[in-house]
């Protein structure tokens, strides 16, 4: 069920990316609502589908210091094999298809450079895979992720 969101729900899931560990009540004093209003709109949008859930964020101490990006060309119809392939390599953190000169773009978190290094290779040993470019992340100029 689609929900329509209106500026008090926007302001809610904003303070929320901010800190989703507020309490309704804080939630509510900053939105200038009652804390009934708020905590019937929460339940409103983990309903719809608009809220799925509450996450924790990682700051930098607790984060593999290594983040790569591997472009990877599939065979067709090689996707289903590839992607339980991927699914399987403990480094390989999100998966997205894409359009464009690659099939799959592979977002890979490591602890060790010998750690990244053996999840390209098993990437691009992986039966189905043509071809893949790796890109090793330097620093983040810009993170909108809440």
């Amino acid at each position: 069920m689609a929900v329509q969101l209106d500026d008090t729900d926007r302001a809610l899931i904003a303070a929320l990316q901010g800190n989703a560990r507020l309490p309704v009540a804080d939630l509510a004093r900053s939105l200038g609502l009652a804390r009934t209003t708020v905590q019937a709109r929460l339940e409103r949008l983990e309903r719809s589908g608009a809220i799925t859930g509450y996450t924790l964020r990682l700051g930098e101490a607790a984060r593999a210091p290594l983040h790569a990006t591997a472009l990877v060309n599939i065979e067709l119809r090689a996707g289903p094999a590839v992607l339980a392939r991927l699914r399987s390599l403990p480094a390989v953190q999100v998966v997205h298809t894409t359009s464009g000169r690659f099939d799959l773009l592979v977002q890979i978190a490591a602890q060790t450079t010998q750690e990244l290094d053996e999840t390209l290779d098993r990437i691009g040993e992986t039966r189905g895979v043509k071809g893949s470019e790796s890109l090793i992340h330097l620093s983040t100029k810009i993170d909108r992720r809440g």
